[in-house]
């Protein structure tokens, strides 16, 4: 044990720090990063990259979140069974300044409750590796200067912290609300200026031209379709979200400066105001900003609305309208298309079996929505129970939904004896809880 291991001071450094990859981040390196440093730049970084212990712990981290190969085909698993040769590999690489990454494989996604799909860039598993080890090492240095109203893809923050931060500024009569919407902000960031701000804190030239190739790798629609990366910074990737975060930041501490109380998740924010006139003025200087920047607000989707009157607005899945918050109509829709897949009624399983798989989707979402209001719990156990009476009566000759006297004969405590959750249950007894 060193003497810094030793130290009180050592051990309260490290623990504010806990998060931090320990591989990386000795004690020193974190008291310097607290006290600041001469020049408040970071020069010799690179070698915190390569180091063994640093891409042996991104590949683990790569290895149990799992994902879809890139373009190069190999699987998350192929690479594991090889993790000494890929390791060895990667930091050869890195170390000779031969690295390259390779094009993102573009897929398209579905949009809960639309039509529309959105992009999602999956990098190559070698490329996740070096990506999660660049984040190691580049991840304090800018943590420690965001702004605390920003709460998406950062250590110890969260989507429940940032919905309990709104629900806080409405009580306090913040009620007038500009609802912002950056038009496809992960696609068009501009990189030269993304690479200036990350260039204030950083001055290592290999680290910066390892972030800037990636920028620069561009995606692939197909085998044969590629398109060069002249902007933005494909979301998927594993850097992205440090990166989106990084350009967005001047943009927290400009309104918080002024006074104004914005919530900020990722590229999803909202701004609470006093008053319709103060949110117009905030408006105003946030559609400022984002054009000096290069980016664009959607005309369709930002907006200044009264939180108390009908119509309400929508923020990290929840609908807030009138003091009150619920899920907005996507999540529920998406939680409908979710139950539906696991009732078809043409399945062979056991009515317990399918309770169980049911539970799965219901407890993981009642955990993030508990906090909506009662009337939206019996809904959606009168919804998950009329699908199962559906395959009950289908089983039993039936044609249709179930109906009528189907309530009589399979009764909700029926499903209960099956093992099926009560959301309408839970939330009783959440509420009832300190």
């Amino acid at each position: 044990m060193t003497a810094e291991e030793r130290s009180p001071q050592g051990g309260e450094i490290r623990a504010r720090w806990a998060w931090v990859e320990a591989s990386v981040w000795t004690e020193r390196m974190l008291e310097a990063l607290e006290t600041g440093l001469e020049g408040g730049k970071w020069f010799r970084l690179i070698d915190k990259v390569w180091s063994e212990k640093n891409l042996r712990s991104a590949l683990r981290k790569v290895v149990t979140k799992g994902g879809n190969a890139g373009v190069d085909g190999r699987s998350v698993f192929a690479v594991e069974r090889q993790s000494e040769e890929e390791i060895a590999e990667v930091q050869k690489q890195l170390r000779a300044g031969q690295y390259w990454p390779v094009p993102v494989k573009r897929v398209w996604l579905p949009k809960p409750g639309s039509h529309e799909k959105r992009p999602v860039g999956v990098p190559t598993v070698r490329d996740r590796i070096v990506q999660s080890a660049l984040r190691h090492v580049m991840e304090p240095i800018f943590e420690r200067k965001f702004a605390p109203q920003s709460y998406g893809f950062r250590p110890r923050r969260g989507c429940k912290d940032a919905l309990r931060r709104v629900e806080e500024l409405m009580h306090e009569g913040r009620n007038w609300v500009v609802d912002a919407d950056l038009k496809s902000y992960f696609d068009t960031i501009p990189h030269e200026r993304l690479m200036s701000r990350v260039e204030r804190q950083i001055a290592d030239g290999r680290v910066l031209g390892l972030v800037e190739n990636y920028l620069k790798a561009g995606v692939m629609e197909s085998a044969k379709e590629w398109q060069p990366g002249e902007e933005g910074t494909p979301q998927g990737a594993v850097i992205s979200p440090l990166l989106a975060n990084i350009y967005l930041d001047p943009l927290d501490w400009e309104i918080a400066e002024a006074g104004w109380e914005m919530v900020r998740y990722a590229d999803d924010f909202v701004i609470l105001c006093q008053s319709e006139e103060e949110a117009r003025r905030v408006l105003g200087k946030v559609r400022d900003w984002v054009e000096q920047n290069g980016l664009s607000l959607h005309p369709d989707k930002t907006r200044i609305i009264d939180a108390r009157q009908c119509g309400g607005f929508d923020f990290l899945g929840y609908h807030f309208e009138r003091g009150k918050k619920w899920p907005r109509q996507k999540s529920m829709d998406k939680l409908k298309e979710a139950i539906r897949d696991k009732t078809r009624r043409t399945q062979g399983r056991s009515l317990s079996e399918i309770c169980q798989n049911l539970n799965r989707t219901l407890v993981g979402w009642f955990e993030y929505f508990k906090h909506s209001s009662k009337h939206v719990f019996p809904r959606v156990d009168s919804y998950v129970r009329g699908r199962l009476r559906s395959i009950l009566r289908k089983r039993h000759g039936g044609k249709g939904r179930g109906r009528g006297s189907d309530h009589q004969r399979w009764p909700n405590d029926y499903f209960q004896t099956r093992g099926l959750v009560s959301l309408s249950q839970r939330h009783r007894v959440a509420c009832q809880s300190p």
